[in-house]
């Protein structure tokens, strides 16, 4: 029988390395010395025969395709060998699922919660963040599956759309157009916008108003949906939204009004994003059925 040529300890530095983005910020998280890691590294990447990262002076290391899909790989061979040598295991099975920021809220914990019920013996970890780390997220391992918005995102992931949804528009109880239940976004745009600014998100709203001839006046941006619904009930401007909030009230009690939106605009279309494999693990596979259902009925 063959040994194996590569520890646990040092895929756990390499890991910590491509999640870090430099071998000192590895190392400092590890509380291990730096040539430690870096001699790790230099260990695997001589068993591949290949770079597993791209050294940059003054700015880290970054992992190069090779690298990413070997991280993929020693990640679940790492989380594997966490299962199979845990003396409290119960049997369970664990999802790591991303979800954007936005989306949070609105539907991960139902999903999460509703699929756990009726199968108790998972454990599915959420990981929150926006468009840009999901997908790296899903590109290094860190996670299997992103409820995530289709803007943007590389050709290299495959998609599983759930539902379009349009945008809409916000405004105080008290503003002039509350009671019109739909305006143009001319119309809504008079008054200065309060501006989700996460990564795609702004641009895609900016891009909305621009393709109507409109260039907004931006009051204030923020990257927190509950912040801008409390702006906007507050009377600190108009909001444009994609994220279906049903509440009336922003988080402060204060009352808001939703308008649709007349105007022919692109939908957000929400979906599910992973890396495709050839073998994809039955967890994933049944709580992607689930969640498909769960946007269908």
């Amino acid at each position: 029988m063959r040994s194996i040529p590569i520890s646990l300890r040092q895929i756990d530095y390499v890991i910590a390395a491509a999640e870090t983005g430099s071998t000192a910020a590895a190392a400092r998280a590890l509380n291990v010395s730096q040539p430690a890691v870096s001699l790790s590294i230099a260990k695997v990447e001589d068993h591949f025969g290949r770079p597993l990262f791209v050294r940059s002076a003054g700015q880290g290391i970054a992992p190069t395709a090779f690298g990413l899909r070997k991280l993929r790989a020693l990640r679940s061979l790492r989380a594997q060998a966490q299962t199979v040598l845990d003396p409290q295991d119960s049997g369970t099975e664990d999802l790591n699922l991303g979800v954007f920021s936005t989306l949070g809220p609105r539907y991960a914990p139902a999903l999460v919660s509703s699929f756990q019920k009726a199968n108790p013996a998972t454990t599915i970890n959420l990981h929150e963040g926006d468009l840009g780390q999901l997908t790296r997220w899903l590109e290094n391992g860190r996670i299997d599956l992103a409820l995530i918005y289709d803007f943007g995102l590389p050709s290299s992931l495959e998609i599983i759309p759930l539902a379009d949804v349009r945008p809409y528009g916000l405004v105080a109880a008290e503003h002039p157009l509350a009671g019109r239940g739909t305006v143009s976004m001319a119309e809504l745009l008079t008054a200065p916008l309060i501006l989700m600014n996460l990564p795609h998100s702004r641009d895609y709203f900016l891009t909305l108003a621009q393709m109507n001839g409109i260039r907004p006046r931006i009051a204030h941006e923020t990257g927190s949906v509950e912040m801008l619904r409390a702006m906007v009930a507050n009377s600190m401007g108009v909001g444009l939204m994609a994220t279906d909030i049903a509440q009336d009230t922003a988080c402060d009690g204060h009352p808001v009004a939703r308008l649709e939106l007349s105007d022919p605009l692109v939908p957000h279309r929400i979906a599910l994003a992973r890396v495709p494999h050839a073998h994809t693990a039955s967890l994933i596979t049944a709580f992607q059925t689930h969640v498909a259902r769960s946007f269908d009925s």
